[in-house]
C-alpha cells in the first residue's frame, strides 16, 4: 500500500479516483489473505472506465499511472497502456475497420486500451452519411467481457454522451465514470513542482531545480496574476511545460556567459518563471 500511496502523490486532485484505487488495492490484499486462510473467493473483474474532462486535465497521464497501479495491485498482468485515437482504429473503406481495431485490441491485451477523444468514433453526422467509427466501438465492446483488457474511454464530457448513447451495452460494461475538473492556480503550481521533481534524462529540464523562493504558494500567485481564467481553462496542465521551457531560456539569457557557479547555472528562479509565463500571454 505504501508504494501505491507514493504513486498517488503524483496525481493532483481527483480524490474520487484515488479513493477507488485504494479500494481496489486493499481488496486485492484482503483477497490474498482470504485465500491464505483457505477461503474460496471469486476473481475480480477488470474495471472499465470513462475519463471525462477538458484537454490538459491529466487524463492521459493518469491512465499511464493507472496502468502501473492496476498491475501493482494484481488486477492486470502487465502495466502497459496502449493509447489510440480514431485514426488508429477506423479504416477508410468497408472491411478495414474491424481488422485494424482488433490489432490494437490484441496489442493492448493484459493492460489498458486508452481510447482518447473517444467521441470522435461517433461523429455528429447526417443519417445518410457512412461512418465506420461505430464498428470500431462495437469491436471494442465485444472484448470488454473477456477479462483480458481494461478499456478507458476519454474525452470532453458533453460529446462523450454520444458515445454512451450509441451502444446500449456501454453503461453495463463501463461502470466507473471519473470527471477531470479544470485545474486552479494552486493545482497548476503543484503540477509544476511534481514535474520538476520527476524529470527524465530526455527532458529539457533534466538537471535543473527550482530556487527556494519558488514555493507552491508563490508560483500559484504568479499563475493567478499573469494568466486569465479563460487561459487556464483552455490550457490546464498544458500551461506548465511551455512555461518551464521558457523559464529555462530566460535563465540562459539572464546568466553571464562567464558564470562558473554550478548552482546558479542550474537554478530556475521565480523571475525566470515570471518571464516564462508572460510569453504565454497573447
Amino acid at each position: 500500500m505504501s508504494e501505491l500511496e507514493n504513486e498517488l502523490l503524483n496525481i493532483v486532485g481527483l480524490n474520487e479516483l484515488k479513493v477507488q484505487l485504494r479500494k481496489w488495492a486493499k481488496g486485492m490484499l484482503l483477497d490474498e489473505r482470504r485465500r491464505a486462510l483457505g477461503l474460496k473467493v471469486g476473481a475480480r473483474r477488470p474495471p472499465h472506465m470513462a475519463f471525462l474532462g477538458n484537454p490538459g486535465t491529466g487524463k492521459t497521464m493518469v491512465a499511464r499511472i493507472l496502468g502501473k497501479l492496476l498491475h501493482m495491485v494484481g488486477i492486470l498482468p502487465t502495466d502497459k497502456v496502449t493509447e489510440v485515437q480514431r485514426t488508429d482504429l477506423v479504416g477508410e473503406f468497408v472491411g478495414h475497420t474491424g481488422p485494424k481495431t482488433r490489432r490494437k485490441i490484441q496489442e493492448a491485451e493484459g493492460g489498458i486500451l486508452f481510447v482518447d477523444e473517444a467521441y470522435r468514433l461517433i461523429p455528429m453526422q447526417k443519417a445518410d452519411d457512412r461512418d465506420y467509427g461505430l464498428e470500431a466501438l462495437e469491436e471494442i465492446m465485444s472484448v470488454m467481457d473477456s477479462g483480458k483488457i481494461v478499456v478507458i474511454f476519454a474525452g470532453y464530457s458533453e460529446p462523450m454522451k454520444r458515445v454512451i448513447a450509441s451502444n446500449e451495452g456501454f453503461c453495463r460494461r463501463v461502470t466507473k465514470f471519473f470527471h477531470f475538473s479544470d485545474f486552479n492556480s494552486e493545482e497548476l503550481a503543484k503540477i509544476l513542482h511534481i514535474k520538476m521533481n520527476h524529470q527524465t534524462e530526455e527532458s529539457l529540464l533534466y538537471g535543473f531545480k527550482l530556487h527556494g523562493s519558488c514555493s507552491v504558494d508563490a508560483i500559484a500567485r504568479l499563475i493567478e496574476k499573469e494568466t486569465t481564467e479563460k487561459q487556464r481553462k483552455e490550457m490546464n496542465g498544458g500551461l506548465v511545460d511551455p512555461m518551464l521551457v521558457n523559464a529555462r531560456e530566460n535563465l540562459d539569457l539572464r546568466l553571464d556567459f562567464n558564470c562558473i557557479n554550478a548552482d546558479e547555472l542550474r537554478t530556475i528562479t521565480l523571475e525566470d518563471l515570471e518571464a516564462g509565463i508572460k510569453l504565454l500571454t497573447p
